[in-house]
């Protein structure tokens, strides 16, 4: 089967890196097949900014400019590729949005990688790609 649309969930993470570089090798077959990255920013708000009705968090900000920063830099490392790219940054919990976003995107793969940068979530052997591949509407390609 030929994918038309792969999306790698990327987190700047070791497992991550693996799964965008999968991916580019599976994008070197055929240059007809488009690669979005998206990188899911989970932000715990300052409750102070949201009980006076602060909506310019500093912390929000500065955690949206670092995923933007870091997917500008994955951004130039594919411009060798003759396939279209596109980069996203999304807020929220990373699972749910990976997931909703291949749903109104037309993704038909996910590479992934097995674990990301979840902290204590990695006791429970990467919750996010666990919930991805049960969720998906497509087939999921993990890397380890």
């Amino acid at each position: 089967m030929m994918y038309s649309k792969i999306l790698v969930p990327y987190d700047g993470s070791e497992e991550s890196k693996k799964a965008l570089e999968m991916a580019k090798t599976l994008l070197k077959q055929d240059e007809t097949i488009e690669l979005v990255i998206l990188n899911v920013v989970t932000i715990l708000t300052n409750p102070y900014y949201t009980a006076y009705g602060y909506f310019d968090d500093p912390l929000r900000e500065e955690h949206l400019k670092a995923a933007k920063k870091a997917l500008e830099e994955v951004g130039r490392s594919l411009k060798d590729l003759p396939n279209k790219t596109q980069t996203f940054v999304e807020e929220g919990n990373p699972a749910l949005a990976i997931v909703d976003f291949v749903k109104e995107n037309g993704v038909d793969l996910i590479v992934m990688g097995s674990r990301g940068l979840g902290g204590i979530k990695e006791m429970f052997l990467g919750s996010v790609s666990h919930y991805v591949v049960q969720k998906s509407p497509c087939p999921v390609f993990i890397m380890k």
